[in-house]
């Protein structure tokens, strides 16, 4: 007796010390996060975070990185009506709401504003979001875009360049045409009834070259432009508008705040023109909707999963004293954990915080098993009681934390953050638990009756053994293999798509509307210098017309278009040099004139001048300039809905230096499936370290812990497969965070066998750790609702089977 005294002795002066320090530690850590959450948001909501960095290719990760970095502020919003006056209304009433100030006048969104009617009805190419400036900037939006002046500035920088700029139609018609045939044709551009399109003195481009460049710039858009400037598909008239969000691109309250803001506008807009319809899209738009869905599941998981614990700590010990305790460490737990994510990281994502919440559910085990050991123990034994509990909540807490860890054994950074915020979480909630709880809670703690019953349960539960077990591990086995026959795996990335549907559909009609090219599909086109790039850019452009021609693609966005390289450029101008003297000698002589060619400059166009003029404001998102070693720009392509599409355009890269075909929704897939095998693979090597654990613990009797979880597992792949739910990487991760968790309840049973305090502990908390994930199975982010459901069935298994193998009660552990 007197040793066991003086030993509680010794505990407790050190139990005082770690207590003390554990505080002071929390109070630095608040105080460090106080500062660093008063200077800006930490929460990061961009869904490019959670997926895995392709490590044998930075570079692309980098492209792709800059292409989505290029549209993330931007909103686009289409306005349609039968009638063009009243859409024009509408736009007029849409701009006001958006932007109520007195500088906002309806400017027209006519693509080509000044250019002659017959480039007019083509459409230059929307510039990107930012380039212009806005006069005085609402609150959450200022619009970008407008294009007005921007053809008669393009137009005033190439005029010294006219000589050089030829499409591909216009080089074979001067090369193969006969100078008598060209010479009639300019004739009759000339005294023709109608004329043709000018953009420049009739001398200096006799044969309207330059219109028919311009008209090629302009159809290439994909846009079908009346003559008021408002885009024509569906039967209805578009207006186009473009806004940038202001400051920071999201909004990360959980709010509605642009989309309450547009539905405003469209509201106003409607009032002029009936029947309305109202497209919107854009990143920012995607980003709230996954804020406010985000903000709704932390609330109902991260809640819902405390209010459960807290009911079922109140049932259990009818004390307000447990329920505080534990609700004490569970939020230090998921403090602790966010102020270390944020330390390590800079930022927490959003997904990260929904799947903390459940957390919650994990966290509770080790208060809840203290306080279902206290009822049997009076408050004077509780230091003995400590040191009695010690082994089994340190493997318990060892074998989750080993289950999380696994989570950043994936390159996933958004997965790599939800693993270290579960591991420091359940690590503070276990100190918080180890540390204080012997301190403050030094009352007695009654039995109730729902706990009386509860682990009563326990003796009523079947024990198997000898050909019983063996035939329920058959019959499990049998089952297993049938469902998990019918299982089926699914990596494609766009099945984790979770931004609402009727956002999504009105992204695809945009899209298509305006012929936008998907950013996720590319040709990067890489070389040593400008000149070579371009080269092969062109060479790429001439295989991608043909497929244009025959309708196998819609079009595509390329820089070369407007920036032709050095070698074509000089081409061109030779070729023109050569023909247009002689066509304007013929129609001298017809008209009975001298006519002769101006000089040009016989400047080059290249690419800085390009890049630094007006004329280059739409099309700086295709040059990525230096990327690695070199330059390199991006060719987009239009329309990919055919069958084929992806496969032919992958052919049309093979032969040409520094041209590759890039997909990087096929790539991700790709890496997901990858990562789903490797992950299995490590699941099944964790099988065994986390046997050889247990066996060095229980020797013989380590298969009556270990055998519920794997069962549990095997059954649980079993239901998806029988429910129709294809297997993900995000199943195999939930399925290693059972084998953590579930080996929990084993343990507890063993340690304490035949007590009811350990089956009452077990049961709390494996009823707040399935209701937890089976609350994140509501999640609207299908790999949070994989993780949900697979635990849903693994937890629940795991806890209804771990009883049936526990030991007698004679078998103590070795």
């Amino acid at each position: 007796m007197n040793d066991a005294l003086k030993s509680n002795g010794r505990l407790q002066r050190i139990w005082r010390w770690l207590a003390v320090l554990w505080l002071l530690v929390l109070l630095g850590l608040g105080v460090q996060q106080w500062q660093l959450w008063k200077s800006e948001s930490r929460i990061d909501t961009d869904i490019l975070a959670l997926l895995p960095q392709d490590a044998h290719d930075r570079l692309l990760s980098d492209v792709t990185r800059r292409i989505a970095d290029a549209n993330a502020r931007q909103i686009v919003v289409l306005l349609g009506s039968a009638d063009a006056a009243q859409t024009k209304a509408a736009e007029a009433a849409f701009r006001a709401t958006i932007t109520p100030t007195s500088t906002n006048v309806a400017r027209s969104s006519a693509p080509l504003p000044d250019a002659p009617a017959a480039v007019e009805r083509g459409s230059a190419p929307l510039p990107a979001a930012g380039d212009v400036p806005a006069g005085q900037n609402p609150a959450l939006l200022q619009e970008s875009g407008s294009i007005e002046g921007w053809f008669e500035q393009a137009r005033a920088f190439y005029a010294p360049y006219r000589d050089r700029l030829l499409t591909s139609e216009q080089r074979q018609r001067l090369q193969t045409e006969p100078v008598d045939g060209l010479a009639d044709a300019a004739l009759a551009a000339l005294y023709g009834p109608m004329g043709a399109p000018r953009l420049t003195e009739w001398r200096q481009d006799p044969l309207s070259l330059w219109p028919q460049w311009w008209q090629e710039r302009a159809l290439g858009s994909g846009l079908q432009m009346g003559d008021d400037g408002l885009l024509e598909a569906d039967g209805k008239h578009w207006s186009i508008v473009q806004y940038d969000t202001v400051g920071s691109a999201f909004q990360l309250d959980g709010e509605r705040h642009i989309d309450l803001l547009l539905d405003q506008a469209a509201a106003a807009a409607r009032k002029q023109a009936p029947g309305l319809e109202v497209l919107r899209a854009g990143v920012p738009l995607h980003a709230e909707a996954a804020a406010v869905q985000a903000n709704w599941e932390i609330n109902t998981i991260g809640w819902g999963s405390l209010a459960a614990v807290l009911l079922l700590v109140w049932l259990a010990f009818r004390s307000l004293r447990p329920i505080l305790l534990v609700a004490a460490s569970l939020l230090i737990g998921c403090g602790v954990a966010l102020a270390v994510t944020v330390l390590v990281f800079g930022k927490v994502h959003v997904l990260t915080l929904v799947f903390g919440a459940s957390l919650v559910g994990v966290a509770e085990d080790y208060g809840i098993h203290w306080f279902a050991s206290r009822q049997a123990e009076p408050a004077d034994r509780r230091w003995r009681l400590l040191r009695h509990l010690l082994p089994g909540l340190w493997l318990a807490l060892l074998t989750s934390a080993l289950a999380y860890l696994a989570l950043g054994l994936a390159p996933f950074p958004g997965l790599r953050q939800m693993a270290l915020f579960s591991v420091v979480g359940l690590a503070a909630a276990f100190l918080t638990v180890i540390f204080w709880f012997p301190w403050l809670d030094g009352g007695e703690i009654r039995t109730t009756g729902f706990s009386r019953w509860l682990g009563g349960t326990l003796e009523r539960w079947p024990r198997l053994h000898g050909r019983k077990a063996a035939i329920f591990l058959g019959v499990a086995a049998l089952f297993s293999a049938v469902g998990i026959a019918r299982l089926d795996s699914n990596d494609d990335l766009r099945s984790l798509q979770s931004s609402p549907k009727s956002l999504i559909d009105q992204q695809i009609r945009i899209s298509q509307m305006l012929g936008m090219p998907s950013p996720a599909q590319f040709y990067l086109v890489q070389g040593d210098s400008a000149e070579q790039v371009l080269q092969r850019e062109e060479a790429l452009i001439e295989r991608l017309r043909v497929l244009a021609a025959n309708k196998q693609i819609g079009g595509y966005r390329a820089i070369s278009d407007w920036l032709p390289s050095v070698q074509r450029q000089h081409a061109d101008a030779a070729l023109t040099a050569r023909i247009e003297p002689q066509v304007l000698g013929k129609v001298g002589q017809a008209v009975g004139e001298t006519l002769s060619r101006p000089d040009y400059a016989g400047r080059d166009l290249d690419a800085d001048a390009f890049l630094a003029s007006p004329a280059a404001m739409p099309f700086h998102h295709l040059w990525l300039g230096e990327v690695g070693a070199g330059l390199a720009t991006v060719v987009m392509v239009d329309d990919l809905s055919r069958a084929d599409a992806l496969t032919l355009l992958e052919t049309q890269a093979k032969g040409i230096d520094g041209v590759r075909w890039v997909d990087r929704t096929a790539d991700f897939s790709s890496l997901l499936k990858h990562y789903r095998k490797l992950m299995s693979g490590l699941l099944l090597v964790g099988i065994v370290l986390v046997f050889a654990v247990l066996y060095w613990r229980y020797r013989a009797q380590a298969w009556r812990v270990f055998a519920p979880t794997l069962v549990a597992g095997a059954l649980t792949l079993a239901l998806l497969g029988l429910f129709g739910q294809p297997l993900q990487l995000f199943n195999v991760l939930a399925l290693m965070l059972l084998l953590g968790m579930g080996i929990d309840y084993g343990i507890f049973l063993i340690e304490h066998r035949g007590d009811a305090s350990a089956w009452l502990a077990v049961c709390v908390g494996a009823a707040s750790t399935w209701l937890s994930f089976g609350l994140l199975g509501l999640s609207a982010t299908p790999a949070l609702r994989a993780f949900g459901l697979t635990l849903l069935f693994g937890i629940g298994l795991v806890w209804i089977i771990s009883p049936l193998f526990r030991p007698p009660p004679h078998d103590a552990p070795h």
